[in-house]
């Protein structure tokens, strides 16, 4: 893995949740207008169309927030088969604005001399 794909990792937000509901339901409400629409607001994407997709497997979609600057993101839908017939859905959340560069912030536990002094 390159220094770039691990800072990029680093800056995404990744969500799973396990479902009850079989990997071709799930997969229906992530790329189907109109069941995403009820949970994820036409609005809300930039472009009604996917930026990409892997039928069956995997839906990314391009965000952009409501309000100033409006920036963008891109948000990518992962669907694969889970226990007992049920699905596993997993969401990344990338920024891919390039208006704004990620943060380097120091982890919570890197005991820098800060953290020293409040012991």
């Amino acid at each position: 893995m390159s220094v770039t794909e691990t800072e990029k990792q680093a800056t995404d937000l990744v969500f799973e949740y396990e479902l009850d509901a079989s990997p071709e339901k799930v997969w229906r409400a992530i790329s189907v207008p109109g069941f995403r629409d009820k949970w994820l607001p036409a609005e809300d994407l930039a472009d009604a169309d996917p930026v990409s997709t892997e039928p069956g497997k995997e839906i990314c979609y391009t965000m952009r927030d409501g309000e100033p600057p409006f920036l963008e993101s891109v948000v990518t839908f992962q669907v694969r088969p889970g226990a007992d017939g049920g699905a596993i859905l997993r969401v990344v959340h990338g920024l891919s604005d390039k208006r704004v560069a990620p943060r380097k912030v120091p982890a919570a536990n890197n005991n820098g001399p800060w953290m020293m002094l409040a012991a």
